[in-house]
C-alpha cells in the first residue's frame, strides 16, 4: 500500500513501487536451501558469556567505519556499479548474483539510488543505516532503515536490506 503525503508527488511513489516490483520475478525464481545463511542461534553467546566485551559495541574506528559504510552504499545502490563489485558491497554477494544482476537490466532499478543519511553502530561488526531511497534523484522512501555487516574486512549492504526492500512489493521471495 502506498500512501501518499502532502505535497509529495504520487508519480515518484509509482516508480519506486514499480523499482521493487520489477526485482519479484527475477528474486523468485533464485533457490535457498538455507545454508550460508546466519541465524540468532549461530551468532549468540553461550548461555553465562556476552557475544561481545563490554565497550565493544561499535568499531576500533567508528569515523572510517561510518565513511566506509556511507561509501559502499552508495556504490551498490548506484546503478552505474557493475554486478561485480555489488556482489563484493553485499554480504554474501555471491549467493546472490542472480538478483543482482536483474537489477542491472531494469530501466526503473537505473533511475534508483541511495542517500546514508545516518550510521548508528549496534556492535563493531554490525550498525544500522539510515538512508533515503531516491528516483531520479528524488527521495522516494525517505528515512528508510537497513543494516551493514562487517564481513571479510568489508562493510556490507546486508542481505535482510536488500531482501526487505524486494519483499515490499508483499511477496514472499525465495533466497530472503
Amino acid at each position: 500500500m502506498v500512501f501518499e503525503r502532502p505535497g509529495r508527488r504520487p508519480r515518484l511513489a509509482a516508480l519506486v513501487a514499480a523499482a521493487v516490483l520489477v526485482l519479484t520475478p527475477a528474486v523468485a525464481s533464485c533457490s535457498d536451501d538455507g545454508e550460508g545463511r546466519s541465524t540468532d542461534l549461530e551468532t549468540s553467546a553461550p548461555p553465562g558469556m556476552t557475544a561481545l566485551p563490554p565497550d565493544a559495541d561499535e568499531p576500533d574506528d567508528p569515523a572510517a567505519a561510518e565513511a566506509e559504510i556511507t561509501e559502499n552504499w552508495t556504490a551498490f545502490f548506484d546503478p552505474k556499479t557493475p554486478v561485480d563489485q555489488k556482489v563484493r558491497l553485499l554480504e554474501n554477494g555471491e549467493e546472490m548474483r542472480d538478483v543482482l544482476g536483474a537489477f542491472a537490466g531494469d530501466k526503473n532499478a537505473a533511475m534508483t539510488s541511495a542517500k546514508v543519511t545516518g550510521v548508528e553502530f549496534t556492535s563493531d561488526t554490525e550498525a544500522n543505516v539510515t538512508y533515503d531511497l531516491l528516483v531520479g534523484g528524488n527521495p522516494a522512501l525517505p528515512d528508510a532503515q537497513g543494516t551493514s555487516v562487517l564481513q571479510d574486512d568489508t562493510w556490507k549492504v546486508s542481505v535482510r536490506t536488500l531482501c526487505g526492500l524486494v519483499e515490499m512489493s508483499g511477496v514472499t521471495v525465495q533466497g530472503c
